[in-house]
Order: C-alpha cells, then structure tokens, then sequence
C-alpha cells in the first residue's frame, strides 16, 4: 500500500510579525497506509514545502490516531538572526514524550486479593499470568527523542559521505557522544535536500536520534543485579513452581536475559 499524505482543513496556522517577534507557521497533514512512524514522518517531510512564508522548515513531528492512519505536524520559524539559516548554521529541537515498552515483570505487587477462605498465589511480580503464559502490559518508558537540522556545504555531502550516514543508520554509538554514554543513542536517519544549484549552494540535512538511558542494579523478582545499555533488550523466562501459600502451581521469573539487538556505531563520521 502507498503512503498517501494530504493537508488538513485546519492547517496553515501562522504568526506574523518583526523577526524579534518569532514568526511561525504550522502546516498540519493526514498521513495513511503505513504503520511506521518514521515512514509516516519522511513522507510528510516530502510533501511539506522547505519553506513557508518565507520560514524555514525546524521540524517535522507524527503521532498516531488509528490504525495505518497518523497526524504530522511540520513547523516553520525564523531562525536566529533573522532571515534563512546559512551555510554552517544548526536548528535543534526534541521531544520527552518516551516510547513504548511492552513488559512482564512489576517494579513492586502493592497489594492481592483473594476470595474468603482462600490465598492470592504469589507471582513475584509477574504481570497478567494466565495458566499458560505471563501476558505482560504496556507501559511508557523514558525516551528522548532528538533532532539536528545542519546547512553543510556541497562540498561535505560527497556520496561517501551519504553512505556513511546509511551505513550509521539503526546503530547506536560505540562511545560517549554529545553528553551521552555509550550505548544510549540510537540514530534514525537522516534526510536532506539541496540548496541552490551553484558554487555557493550548501544541503539541508536534518538527523534523527532517540536516546534510552543506560541503567544498572535492575531486579526482576528474586533475580537482582541486572545492568543493561540503552538499547539493549531484557527478557523474563517463566517457570511453573509451587506457591507456599496458596498451594497453587504459578508462574514465576528463574532467569532474566540482556540481548543485544543492534550494531554499534562512530558517531563522530556523522561530523555533526
């Protein structure tokens, strides 16, 4: 199925007014027929204009309302010192609004309930267990989400360099980067569009991140000591054992594993 992105009614909202007044504009689009949020935000990137009344493209942002069915909201703003970013200038933006974790295990059980005359079986925090299965919830969890939008010169956007930045793509940085331990960083992508056809001419790219903190001393029920980079998977395995109180047969954690799922990266070839 194709992506298909078309402009809302209520889009076009804008501010205008001297440079020291922050002039801005919002184009607000439907985008449909994909489940990836970061193909819903490359096609609205497409399909919104560079710049609008005479403002600078700053950033681009989707959320989901249903399925295969998202929002994108692409906004424009003068950037600092008025007029277009030039060559070597950088725009920044980010967003806190964390990722979703789908988990099996509790941080603590608050409180059981069992009917009269009988005793809540004790899971060790295991969440939604079924005869067969720990069925697990969804939670939202801490996830920063980043981007850098650089004017580079022709001259640095060689096909070496593109290929690079397809190469560091779905990678996480092998060492300290911009504040960040190694491991915590995972780049999105990248997209860019030229400026001008000529000698003075310079690209537009702009660098997606998203950033997981790297943690330690995790339990999961009676298994402690667990330590894990950002981007890293930790998985439960389940096991039937005989709960003391209830003399019922639960399931309980009996061992916890951390996976690596993806490849590291230099994050310095990125030159940003």
């Amino acid at each position: 199925m194709s992506i298909a992105v078309t402009e809302k009614f209520e889009s076009r909202r804008s501010t205008k007014g001297s440079p020291q007044n922050n002039p801005s504009a919002e184009l607000v689009y439907t985008v449909r027929g994909t489940t990836d949020d970061l193909a819903a935000r490359s096609a609205a990137e497409s399909e919104s204009p560079a710049t609008y009344d005479g403002l600078p493209r700053q950033t681009v942002s989707v959320e989901p309302v249903g399925p295969d069915h998202w929002e994108a909201t692409v906004r424009y703003g003068q950037s600092q010192g008025g007029g277009f970013p030039q060559t070597g200038q950088s725009v920044f933006a980010f967003d806190t609004g964390g990722g979703t974790q789908h988990i099996t295990q509790s941080k603590q059980t608050i409180s059981s309930h069992a009917a009269p005359g009988a005793t809540a079986p004790d899971f060790k925090g295991a969440i939604g267990v079924t005869a067969d299965a720990v069925e697990g919830v969804d939670i939202t969890v801490p996830v920063y989400q980043f981007s850098e939008t650089h004017y580079l010169a022709a001259s640095q956007v060689t096909q070496g360099y593109k290929a690079t930045l397809f190469n560091l793509t779905g990678k996480v940085n092998n060492g300290s980067w911009k504040g960040f331990n190694a491991g915590e960083v995972l780049f999105l992508g990248a997209s860019g569009s030229r400026r001008g056809t000529g000698a003075d001419s310079d690209w537009e790219i702009t660098f997606r991140f998203a950033a997981s903190p790297n943690a330690s001393g995790l339990s999961v029920g009676p298994i402690g000591g667990i330590g894990k980079k950002g981007w890293e998977y930790l998985w439960v395995r389940y096991a039937d054992a005989e709960d003391a109180g209830s003399q019922a047969i639960v399931k309980r954690p009996v061992a916890a594993y951390v996976e690596r799922v993806y490849d590291e990266g230099n994050f310095s070839a990125l030159g940003i």
